[in-house]
């Protein structure tokens, strides 16, 4: 069979179909990698290229301040299970792929902090169940207040 030849198949319901053969696929790749050489990218366009691969497209806007509701993957064994955490937003950093935030509750009088990165695996969900009037980019000090002082006005216009 020539290498630029072509093979038709009949299917079910006798349509023809063009099936190129193994060797012209293969003529074609080798006189294209010789013609072309590969672009080559640089180191940051290669980081950039990946970061932008691994980041989540899914993400609500999220401001310090907000109530958020964070789905946590919890492996138990061989059992995979989510867990809401639920708090306000006291700070985000970074940004990209390396973006977090940190979510501050109180859970049985004493105040739990954890940081999230948004892009991990381990983040299955994130929803704001309220947003949140601050005045400041972080809310540390939230973690000297006590009781209702650590309650945040909420905002209707976003």
């Amino acid at each position: 069979m020539a290498a630029d030849s072509k093979d038709t198949t009949v299917t079910d319901d006798n349509t023809e179909t063009a099936v190129e053969t193994a060797t012209e696929t293969t003529a074609a790749k080798a006189s294209n990698a010789a013609s072309a050489p590969a672009k080559k990218l640089s180191a940051e366009a290669l980081i950039r290229a990946f970061e932008t691969a691994q980041q989540k497209d899914d993400l609500p806007e999220i401001y310090v301040g907000d109530t958020v509701r964070v789905g946590v993957r919890i492996s138990e064994g061989n059992k995979e299970r989510v867990q809401p955490y639920e708090g306000v937003v006291i700070s985000k950093r970074h940004g990209g792929l390396n973006q977090t935030i940190t979510v501050r509750r109180i859970f049985q009088g004493i105040g739990v902090e954890r940081v999230f990165m948004l892009h991990s695996p381990q983040v299955a969900s994130i929803k704001v169940e309220r947003r949140g009037k601050v005045r400041r980019a972080k809310l540390f000090y939230l973690r000297e207040r006590v009781g209702k002082a650590t309650r945040v006005k909420q905002r209707f216009d976003r």
